[in-house]
């Protein structure tokens, strides 16, 4: 397979590397679903990882992304940008292989967690060399209208994929083949490293256009100034950084919150993370049709407080005597939180690439990473440190009613260990909120309007699933009075222009 670009592709061409691209990610995140997330996690917590190992766990990945620097030099060099990616892509993969063999290996457990902290610092930034060089490529290859759909579709597949390996990987971890627990950690990593060897496959087959001579040639520090020296973008990468910060203290911790405070087996906790991305799946259409038709900043401006919201009610989830409740409200959030993560990566993913001037992606999408390297390397490390500081504390607030007769006391909230990590993250999406409103995309869209379209949206795919979603459309059309709303409004206003 030939890896140079080509100067001109063609339209069948373009249409076959985006249905590669999209495999791709399928493929890519049934890898990340067998050896990361919630299972690298609970192989971290089999072998005693503590609160710190485990914020340095999800600092790595953000951290990596400071390999950009180099890999920007390297691309500009060599002007190659699939060989970089592919053949860099593919080594993180091997070395993910290389951990399945990590439980089998005659060790001490924490020997063997530092061995894993290790391969994953080299699997993040071999990715992350790999991303800059994939980002870059993608800005010149797909055309700017209809990234939206494009960027759904790969995500929907992804995610497809991805819950059935996460669900298959629990079952497994619950359910090991022999008698040793770690035995099935080691075939969920064979398995991903064989799915990854599939991905770097379909991901060479896309096709690569010859780079732009976007920039004069100039350092790379001196280049990478250029996005900062961007006033709007800068505005950009303050939102994008605080997004980070935020969701990096609570979210890398969730499934040790599920794990060890409320004692759910594995099989449990990735059913909730596929519950959320089956959430996540279902809405990234419509969240793909809303970013073309409206913009990005709008629909952020509904995801996030959504997402912060839910942060904040995982607070009052530790509900002892209520079991049932309690594993309802987990589901609900999770649903939530997958619908909002959803629309906040389609839209902050489409930022990027927008406010990229064309012909410098490189440049620009890398100050991207090197702010959320920043951002999401200092969050989760920091956010350790509190956890244990936080192990021996509570904070609570009680009701307390006494009469001559009687007396009782109710609990409002109860903060413990890991939900002070869930109400500080929800306190700094505050901030990420102000930041949002200080980004400029284009012609400023109502949120309501958003949340309208959004439902309007979701009834039409729904007409096209059940009978009772045609029966509901016909009763009562929806679209119809939005139209009428919407005519009425400029109709109020033409007087007032003439």
């Amino acid at each position: 397979m030939r890896f140079a670009p080509v100067k001109e592709i063609s339209p069948e061409d373009l249409a076959a590397g985006q249905r590669s691209l999209v495999l791709d990610s399928a493929f890519a995140s049934l890898t990340g679903a067998l050896s990361g997330g919630v299972i690298l996690v609970a192989f971290a917590l089999a072998l005693g990882a503590g609160p710190m190992a485990i914020g340095l766990l999800a600092a790595i990945p953000l951290i990596a992304q400071a390999a950009q620097l180099p890999a920007i030099a390297l691309v500009e060099r060599l002007r190659q940008r699939r060989k970089i990616a592919v053949l860099t892509v593919t080594t993180a993969r091997v070395v993910i292989l290389l951990i399945g063999l990590l439980p089998l290996v005659h060790a001490t457990a924490d020997l063997k967690l530092k061995l894993l902290i290790a391969a994953q610092a080299a699997i993040c930034f071999l990715g992350s060399f790999a991303s800059c060089a994939v980002n870059s490529w993608l800005h010149q290859l797909i055309p700017s209208q209809g990234l939206g759909v494009f960027f759904s579709r790969r995500l929907f597949w992804g995610t497809a994929l991805g819950c059935a390996g996460t669900l298959f990987a629990g079952m497994l971890v619950d359910h090991p083949p022999v008698s040793d627990p770690l035995s099935a950690f080691a075939l969920a990593f064979a398995g991903a490293g064989l799915a990854g060897l599939a991905s770097s496959y379909f991901l060479a087959r896309a096709p690569e256009p010859t780079m732009t001579d976007g920039a004069p040639d100039v350092s790379v520090l001196a280049r990478l100034r250029t996005p900062f020296a961007d006033s709007n973008f800068r505005n950009l990468l303050f939102f994008l950084g605080s997004w980070t910060v935020a969701s990096n203290v609570a979210a890398p911790f969730l499934t040790v919150y599920l794990i060890q405070q409320l004692g759910y087996p594995l099989r449990t906790v990735t059913s909730l993370w596929v519950t959320s991305q089956v959430a996540n799946a279902l809405t990234l259409y419509l969240w793909g049709r809303l970013s073309d038709r409206f913009s990005n900043k709008a629909i952020l401006a509904v995801a996030l407080p959504l997402y912060f919201a839910c942060t904040l009610g995982l607070v009052f989830t530790d509900l002892r005597d209520h079991v049932a409740l309690r594993l309802a409200l987990l589901y609900a959030f999770h649903v939530m939180m997958g619908a909002a993560t959803g629309g906040i990566a389609l839209a902050s993913g489409n930022l990027g690439l927008k406010l990229a001037p064309q012909g410098e992606g490189t440049p620009y999408l890398a100050a991207i990473g090197l702010v959320s390297a920043v951002a999401g390397g200092l969050a989760p490390i920091a956010a350790g440190s509190l956890a244990e500081w936080f192990s021996a504390r509570e904070l609570s607030a009680v009701v307390r009613w006494i009469s001559p007769g009687r007396s009782g006391e109710f609990s409002v909230f109860q903060f413990a260990h890991w939900e002070f990590l869930f109400a500080i993250s929800a306190g700094l999406g505050l901030y990420v909120m102000h930041r949002l409103s200080r980004l400029r995309e284009g012609d400023e869209i109502s949120e309501r309007l958003v949340i309208q379209e959004f439902a309007l949206e979701a009834l039409r795919a729904v007409n096209h699933l059940s009978s009772v979603g045609g029966v509901l459309g016909m009763l009562f059309p929806f679209g119809r009075l939005a139209e009428r709303r919407r005519a009425a409004r400029a109709n109020r206003a033409a007087p007032s222009r003439s």
